[in-house]
């Protein structure tokens, strides 16, 4: 166990040795995957940066603040649909519409987060629920704007005269950005303003007779989870290089509750293993479907949507009964038994 004995050792990034050789040969094998590793799983890796800063955010809203929300998949839409109409309207380049993206969708974000002020819980969820669906009904029928079911075509991203145009490309573009969020959301809740967080999710009542406005960093809490949801959007945008309503149903905001809950609520490390393990999750499924499929002549296409949705609710419903901290929990048991074997016993 590391102890520190100052401020100053307590809020450094990297405060072992260790932690900064781990760093260093992390980023050796960031920037040397993309060029040697197999396009299939670049393209994985990509998704993953991806899902990892939309998780992100939801665990500022839920996890860190306490805030439900079912509505993250439809302010990642806000996101797409922005950066898509300022790239095929405006021929604004990728790192004006990110910002973009992510600031319009904050703004809806803090304006679908009004009901936090009066109402948390259940009947939380139930409004960012109601979000879900107004959003998805915008995408639909603003046919004018966002050309309905048929959707929104983007051309590649381009820097410095390059074309993002493959998954190698793009993963050079998601990574570095999913790295300086992580980071940012690391910080946050090592500032007052991440304690406030945690204080009005432990107990809002006790936080606001200790002096945390609720009204501030409720709203806050959105809109920073906002958007973290609305960058994400823009990103998956370039990623698929196309924006239709179908992607930002209401499976993918389960899909979100569940990574936050089974990687760990209030965690950053959480928000990285819960994206991971249900980014490879969907896949696992459609290898095991599909090997059935091929044995029994099962339709795969038929029963690998319910399979998800089952298995997703089943998911959040064991980990909240029997790991409610989540992955991050088990991986610190394993650390510390790893850690303290030649005492124990």
């Amino acid at each position: 166990m590391q102890i520190t004995t100052s401020y100053i050792q307590d809020e450094a990034l990297f405060r072992t040795r260790g932690q900064i050789v781990w760093a260093v040969l992390l980023g050796a094998v960031l920037v040397l995957f993309p060029i040697f590793g197999p396009g299939h799983w670049v393209y994985f890796c990509g998704l993953l940066a991806i899902n990892i800063i939309a998780t992100t955010g939801l665990n500022i809203i839920t996890g860190y603040t306490g805030l439900l929300s079912l509505g993250h998949a439809a302010f990642m839409g806000v996101g797409a649909y922005t950066a898509a109409l300022l790239a095929v309207h405006f021929n604004m380049p990728f790192y004006l519409t990110l910002p973009a993206a992510g600031a319009l969708t904050a703004l809806v974000g803090v304006a679908f987060g009004l009901p936090s002020l009066r109402i948390r819980g259940l009947y939380l969820v139930i409004a960012t629920l109601a979000a879900q669906f107004i959003l998805h009904f915008v995408f639909v029928e603003w046919d004018s704007l966002t050309k309905g079911d048929v959707g929104l075509v983007l051309e590649p991203a381009r820097i410095f005269g390059i074309t993002l145009n493959t998954e190698r490309h793009m993963f050079f573009l998601v990574t570095p950005v999913a790295i300086v969020m992580l980071l940012f959301a690391h910080n946050l809740f090592r500032s007052r303003v991440g304690r406030a967080f945690v204080a009005i999710r432990e107990r809002d009542l006790t936080a606001e007779v200790l002096g945390v406005h609720l009204v501030k960093y409720k709203l806050m809490s959105f809109a920073i989870g906002s958007f973290y949801a609305g960058v994400a959007g823009g990103l998956m945008a370039y990623f698929f290089r196309f924006v239709i309503p179908e992607q930002y149903g209401l499976l993918l905001s389960v899909f979100f509750l569940a990574s936050v809950i089974v990687g760990g609520m209030g965690s950053t490390l959480g928000s990285i293993l819960g994206a991971l393990f249900m980014t490879i999750l969907p896949e696992v499924l459609r290898l095991i479907v599909q090997l059935f499929g091929d044995t029994y002549g099962v339709d795969v296409t038929k029963v690998l949507v319910p399979l998800r949705e089952t298995v997703f609710g089943l998911l959040i419903v064991l980990f909240l009964i029997f790991a409610p901290h989540g992955l991050v929990q088990i991986w610190e048991r394993i650390r510390l038994a790893v850690a303290t074997w030649p005492l124990k016993g």
